[in-house]
């Protein structure tokens, strides 16, 4: 049967999405809400805000979807999965109470502690007086932590107590973050190198993706402030593939397997965002969805159809699923606009795009772009574009990509010169 499948979002993320969607043969039709500028140029778009599960539900309906793939947490915080089910609709995601391992970090970290997976000491707390002695208590550095979603921008890691006082004061007495702020996890510092790790589940069963490496601070070097991500690799060649297997085993399935035995079954993709520390990985956080930058350089890589392997996890049938991946790597370099992780300003005309058409194993995600009044493609966020390129090997990848981003321009362009520079001479598995 021929697909129709609707992708939330308008982000780079779900600009990947819906190009390896749209790859496969069950597929006849790929349409994104709200999409932007570089979705809306192949794929038709309806302009409803992810937010709107109403609207989306109803529409998905009039245009008989077959199964909708919500790219950013919040809809799936809010129940998406759950309000469709309940009109009949296909969701490839978690139900509102299984995407709580993202929607409350103490969730997830006492749901680790339960089942005993691997994760930094912490503790929880609603009062920042408490969290100021016990951050004195225990000394610096640590890691606070913004309970709830802060737009990949909650976490403040401290190293002196100064800064840690500051990140309790913004997060529960100013509120930076909104509500999310409410309530924080006082975190042990872990040293390490950064792995994201996601997972396809249908509930009883995960299928590991390839591992990617994010780069979250917003200058050269990991310095600045935390943002949604600068650019990202994969594979990270510390972690072969029986490192990725036991990692599933011992870290996935056992976070799966609990959520089930309190009734929640788990159906889309689980990320893990891990330490790899001397005493091997440790977990600093869940999340419920494909991550953004990683789904840029790991969709390009996978061999596999895309589409099967969601329906699949759909139907509860992934054990009878085989997945392949091409040899090689896959680098995305994130071009940001001037300010970003803060304020940006918008409505900057980009040139160069049409220069990167023809660039052999390269592919352009648009994530904060639009149309200008003249039918240009303009900024209209904080991170614009994901460069991302393939190759034999990182060093391979990394170049080509940086020579694709020498094509583009943008007032106030900004990015990361740096991006998989700690493993671009090691050999991948």
């Amino acid at each position: 049967m021929q697909m129709r499948i609707l992708v939330v979002g308008g982000g780079g993320r779900e600009h990947a999405l819906c190009w390896a969607l749209a790859r496969s043969p069950r597929v006849s039709r790929v349409y994104c809400a709200p999409g932007n500028a570089g979705i809306r140029a192949s794929f038709e778009c309806a302009g409803i805000s992810p937010d709107d599960i109403d609207g989306l539900a109803e529409w998905a309906k009039r245009e008989m979807i077959d199964l909708t793939v919500p790219g950013p947490e919040a809809p799936l915080i809010s129940g998406i999965a759950d309000r469709f089910a309940e009109r009949g609709l296909k969701v490839f995601g978690p139900s509102g109470k299984a995407a709580m391992i993202e929607g409350s970090k103490s969730f997830a970290k006492e749901l680790m502690a339960k089942v005993g997976v691997p994760t930094p000491r912490f503790e929880v707390f609603d009062d920042p007086v408490r969290a100021r002695r016990h951050v004195s208590a225990v000394g610096c550095p640590v890691v606070i932590k913004a309970d709830g979603l802060a737009a990949g921008k909650g976490v403040s890691v401290c190293f002196t107590p100064g800064e840690a006082m500051k990140a309790i004061e913004d997060a529960m007495e100013r509120r930076v973050f909104g509500a999310a702020g409410s309530r924080i996890v006082v975190e042990e510092f872990v040293r390490g190198e950064e792995a994201t790790l996601m997972a396809v589940a249908d509930g009883d069963f995960a299928i590991p993706l390839q591992p990617a490496r994010d780069h979250k601070r917003a200058f050269d070097g990991d310095v600045g402030p935390n943002t949604g991500g600068m650019g990202a690799y994969s594979p990270i060649p510390s972690l072969d593939r029986e490192a990725v297997r036991d990692i599933c085993r011992t870290i996935v399935r056992p976070v799966l397997a609990e959520l089930l035995r309190r009734g929640t079954r788990y159906t889309g993709v689980i990320y893990a965002g891990l330490m790899l520390t001397d005493r091997g990985p440790v977990v600093l956080e869940f999340n419920a969805r494909f991550g953004d930058p990683e789904t840029q350089v790991v969709l390009p890589l996978l061999k596999t159809d895309l589409a099967g392997i969601v329906i699949a996890a759909v139907e509860g049938e992934l054990p009878r699923c085989s997945v392949e991946w091409a040899d090689g790597a896959s680098v995305c370099v994130v071009m940001a606009s001037a300010g970003y992780p803060g304020p940006c300003e918008k409505g900057k005309p980009i040139t160069g795009l049409e220069l990167l058409g023809g660039l052999p194993r390269v592919h352009v995600f648009h994530a904060g772009t639009a149309e200008g009044p003249r039918g240009e493609t303009v900024t209209s966020g904080g991170r614009v574009l994901g460069v991302t390129a393939t190759g034999e090997t990182l060093a391979e990848a990394r170049d080509r990509a940086y020579d694709a981003v020498s094509f583009v321009r943008f007032e106030g362009a900004h990015y990361r010169r740096d991006i998989a520079s700690d493993a671009a001479g090691r050999p991948v598995h």
